[in-house]
Order: structure tokens, then C-alpha cells, then sequence
């Protein structure tokens, strides 16, 4: 990969982190080192226990290492005390988690407006940005309706705008994509690229390949170590296939012409779909 002369957004230097179970310690990273540009589109790929949720969590500023250095602007996470932790999370990183996790009884507005909250902004600054924010992922018409009026993947919108709220420089997303049927994990995936494209940092945690095969650069991790760090030109959504139509009977032979061949039967329409690495599937 091509060095960039801009300073990361995210530096992570021999991380490690030891979990203890008892008597038995888990070595859920083993000294990863990651750096992280501002712009970029990565995917963060593994299989279960490879140590990608950790790594999540510790990207995130859920969690404290064990031992390495994590940078986010330049700021060693280590240094800084809870309070300091905490500002440093919500002004840089936004959240999209696999169910949404959203409050019941709230409206979009009110769950969006809750991170502005916590920041202090005032009621009036709070409710134009939640407006903008909802409207940036295609709900301004959906302010005022409650979880249970929406669908799955309005309600992931909510999740991602309630994410960007804050204009956080990066936007960690964990299996977004997990709880949706696939046509509308399309929509969600569509969603992040066009905020990828406005200037946003993405990182999508994700098991799944065709998830993975939308970034830009894959980093894929097995044992609590990254085995593999490798740009790409991604894939873009397959065009979702149109019903195939009813097929037309042949037209029957006329009472005069039973001597002619018959028509053949119509041939059924042959559907191809496409995963979005190009493989017929």
C-alpha cells in the first residue's frame, strides 16, 4: 500500500490484550499494528474468535488494551482518564451496531438527538442537526415515527444517523448489515458509500465477504493476529434481478394445419444472479 504523507486518523502500534478467565489467561490480540488513514473504506474480516470484535472494541474506545500504543489523531488512548476517554469517543467515532439498538418508545428525532445530549448542544442546535442527519440518510419524512414504525433498514438508518449526528471522523460499523434481508443490506451498504464519498472514514466489521468485498482495503485477522492487509477496487451492488415474467404459452396449431410441426413449448426465462465478487451464483 502507498504511503500517505497525512498524519493517520487511527495508529495502532504491538497491541495486545490478554483477557483472564480464572486461572487461564485468552490472548485475544498478540500484537496488532494498524494504521488507518482519514478517507479510508476498510473492512475488518475474521473468523469467530479471530480477535476482530476485540480489535473493534479497542478502536472504538470500548476497551483498554493490554499492552501497545493506540493513537486516535495523535491522542494516546492510555493516557487519558475515563472523563477524557468518553470526549474523545463521542467527538471521533460514531456507532452502527448489528441490532440497531435503538430506545422503544422514542421517535427517530429523539434517538438521533441523544448523543447531541451528552455533548451539551442546546435543544434548538440539537433538533436542526438530528433533522439534517436524518435527512442525509433519507428519513426527513421519518422524524417523528417510533421503532416500531419502521422497517429494518429504516430503523438501521436511524442507527447510522444517530452515528454521524456528531460529525465524528470516523464511523465503526459492527455486521451492520447482520439483522437485514439482503435487499435492504444493499440499501445499507449503498448508504455508506455515498457517505464514504462525502469524506467519512468507514470501517465495517464484518464476516461476511460480500460486506467486505464493498471496501477499499481488507484487513483480515486470525489467532488475535493480522495476516492479511490488502487493497482492492470494490464491488458494487449487483442490480437487484426483476421478476422473471409469466411465460407465454405457445400458440396452438390451427384446426387446418395439424400436418405442420408443432410449436415448441416457450422456454422458461433464465434468471443469472450475480454475487458481487462477479461469481454466478
Amino acid at each position: 500500500m502507498a504511503q500517505s504523507t497525512t498524519n493517520p486518523l487511527i495508529e495502532i502500534v504491538d497491541l495486545t490484550k490478554v483477557y483472564k478467565m480464572g486461572e487461564m489467561e485468552v490472548h485475544a490480540l498478540r500484537g496488532v499494528s494498524l494504521s488507518i488513514q482519514p478517507g479510508e473504506y476498510v473492512a475488518i474480516v475474521g473468523t469467530s474468535g479471530s480477535g476482530k470484535s476485540t480489535l473493534m472494541n479497542m478502536i472504538g474506545l470500548l476497551d483498554q488494551p493490554t499492552g501497545g500504543i493506540y493513537r486516535v489523531r495523535g491522542t494516546e488512548s492510555q493516557k487519558l482518564g475515563k472523563k477524557a476517554l468518553a470526549d474523545l469517543r463521542n467527538r471521533e467515532i460514531g456507532f452502527v451496531f448489528q441490532r440497531f439498538n435503538l430506545l422503544a418508545r422514542a421517535t427517530a428525532m429523539r434517538q438521533v438527538e441523544l448523543p447531541l445530549f451528552y455533548a451539551g448542544v442546546s435543544n434548538r442546535k440539537s433538533r436542526q442537526m438530528a433533522t439534517d442527519a436524518l435527512t442525509r440518510v433519507g428519513l426527513g419524512e421519518r422524524t417523528h415515527h417510533r421503532p416500531e414504525e419502521l422497517s429494518g433498514g429504516q430503523q438501521q438508518r436511524v442507527a447510522i444517523a444517530r452515528a454521524i449526528v456528531n460529525q465524528p471522523s470516523l464511523l465503526l460499523a459492527d455486521e451492520p448489515t447482520g439483522a437485514l434481508d439482503t435487499h435492504t443490506g444493499e440499501e445499507i451498504l449503498t448508504l455508506f458509500e455515498e457517505l464514504h464519498s462525502q469524506g467519512l472514514t468507514l470501517i465495517v466489521v464484518t464476516h461476511d465477504p460480500d460486506v467486505a468485498a464493498r471496501a477499499h482495503r481488507v484487513v483480515t485477522m486470525r489467532d488475535g493476529l493480522i495476516v492479511e492487509d490488502r487493497v482492492q477496487v470494490p464491488s458494487k451492488a449487483a442490480p437487484a434481478p426483476a421478476f422473471p415474467a409469466p411465460a407465454v404459452p405457445a400458440p396452438q396449431p390451427e384446426a387446418d394445419s395439424v400436418t405442420q410441426p408443432s410449436a415448441q413449448p416457450a422456454t422458461q426465462p433464465r434468471v443469472i444472479l450475480e454475487t458481487l465478487d462477479g461469481a454466478a451464483a
